[in-house]
């Protein structure tokens, strides 16, 4: 069953590290912040924007522009853990071929 909070906001806020994967554009405002946190936002959402080519653009769960001077650091959305999930991703590839091979693992 999952967690039920009466103030998940009042909850978030007591945490120095503050990992959103809420699956809803731009939920996290600044009120779910401590003051000092570091945020990381790895949620993706897709929102309309008649201004963009394709008509819609990605935004995380977090209101990135909202915590500045609240946060001590957060990460975009795109642009923040997408690159490291995609060198991981490679990284494990590349290790479990060499695994299947006989070879030892690439460290970095």
């Amino acid at each position: 069953m999952p967690l039920q909070n009466q103030n998940l906001a009042a909850e978030c806020r007591q945490a120095d590290i503050l990992i959103a994967a809420v699956g809803k554009a731009h939920y996290i405002t600044p009120d779910f912040v401590k003051p000092g946190a570091v945020v990381i936002d790895v949620g993706i959402n897709r929102v309309n924007d008649p201004t963009h080519p394709k008509g819609s653009r990605v935004v995380g769960d977090v209101q990135y522009e909202a915590l500045e001077g609240i946060a001590e650091a957060a990460t975009p959305v795109p642009g923040g853990v997408g690159p490291m999930t995609i060198a991981m991703l490679m990284y494990n590839t590349i290790n479990a071929a060499r695994f299947m091979n006989g070879l030892p693992a690439f460290e970095i």
